[in-house]
């Protein structure tokens, strides 16, 4: 499952750089609009041929510029998904499905439509026409018709950019299917925090054609300086805990981590189901002592391991919470008020509203063992 990339290109008056390997089940490729994210995900598509370097997917060689190797898009066996469904407005959803079956050898293929269907839950739409579908249903058409294709690898170029809010949360479920249900290996491009934290398991941070950072997601997302200085406010922890309890008469679910115990709104998941929690950093509160009469019902006991100075007022505090890290952003002087130090122990105080359908999810195994 393995995805390799190692590559320069000059673009105008900006030179694209990356250098990363992964083997999770989705890769990200996170950053502002011009960070040279789409570009990059050209390249490894076959859109675009680099002045140097060399792209390897599931251990087939897509490019190597020192062997003089460039496979044709069309041969790379790459599904490839945009921000636009670009379905065929004369055709059913059927026949759009079924079109990307032509391009794949039929000794070659190994999905079927019958499973396609079930995975994006479109067996009600198979006999209209694009007209007649939403944004969210368009696109989960586009995401199936990739699939068909019997792709080695998926690319995801920002597919949730056009949809409003609504319609994002109806297909993000789709995705982590798609994620952890086949084992095709995904390149997903995003400018959004939410969409990464929940969905990737691996994280490629561009910055001006340059890769700035890469990792786990859950490392890169407590590295707030990394995130462009609008969206700081999103970043902090990401855990993956178990479904530990139900809790009926308050409508809660327990979770449970090496972090400790939280309670989050009430999850349609059985016991000992994995679920991915973000907890950004502006949502969590330090305290010296175990508060008591306080309304927040989220207290893991933690020790401060690093203390890190950001913008303005502001410094960022990693708690090692029984070797998980939790991040808060409080001001400076709530650090000098509490005589914050590394090595202090403290509690890590959420509130549980803070955990909205945004920052949980359900995951899957993100790296194949």
């Amino acid at each position: 499952m393995t995805v390799s990339v190692d590559i320069s290109q000059r673009l105008g008056s900006l030179t694209l750089e990356a250098r990363f390997e992964s083997a999770g089940r989705l890769t990200a490729l996170f950053g502002p609009s011009g960070s040279g994210k789409t570009s990059l995900i050209n390249l490894i598509g076959g859109l675009m041929r680099p002045d140097r370097g060399r792209i390897t997917a599931q251990g087939r060689v897509f490019v190597d510029t020192a062997e003089r190797i460039f496979v044709p898009a069309h041969k790379r066996r790459v599904g490839y998904v945009f921000q636009e469904p670009r379905l065929f407005p004369h055709m059913s959803v059927r026949t759009n499905l079924l079109y990307g079956r032509w391009f794949t050898p039929s000794a070659e293929r190994y999905e079927d439509l019958g499973r396609v269907v079930e995975l994006l839950g479109i067996g009600h739409l198979l006999e209209r026409r694009p007209s007649r579908l939403s944004g969210g249903e368009k696109q989960r058409v586009a995401i199936g018709r990739a699939l068909l294709t019997s792709p080695r690898l998926l690319l995801m170029d920002e597919p949730l950019a056009s949809l409003d809010e609504a319609r994002k949360a109806e297909i993000m479920p789709y995705i982590e299917r798609l994620r952890d249900e086949t084992k095709i290996p995904i390149v997903y491009v995003s400018h959004s925090i939410g969409e990464v934290a929940r969905l990737a398991s691996d994280v490629a941070v561009m910055s001006q054609g340059k890769l700035s950072a890469f990792g786990p997601t859950g490392t890169i997302m407590q590295r707030l300086d990394l995130l462009p200085k609008e969206a700081q406010g999103e970043g902090g922890a990401v855990l993956d805990m178990q479904v530990a309890a139900h809790d009926r008469e308050f409508d809660m679910t327990m979770l449970a981590s090496r972090a400790g115990e939280i309670r989050v709104p009430r999850i349609d998941a059985g016991l000992g189901n994995k679920v991915r929690v973000r907890i950004r950093a502006r949502d969590v509160i330090i305290a010296t002592e175990r508060p008591q009469g306080l309304s927040a019902l989220n207290m893991l006991a933690g020790t401060i391991a690093a203390i890190q100075p950001a913008d303005g007022v502001a410094v960022e505090v990693r708690i090692d919470c029984g070797g998980e890290a939790v991040m808060s952003r409080i001001t400076r002087q709530s650090l000098h008020a509490l005589d914050l130090a590394v090595g202090r122990p403290v509690f890590a105080v959420i509130k549980t509203v803070a955990f909205d359908q945004e920052n949980l999810s359900r995951t899957g195994a993100l790296h194949d063992i």
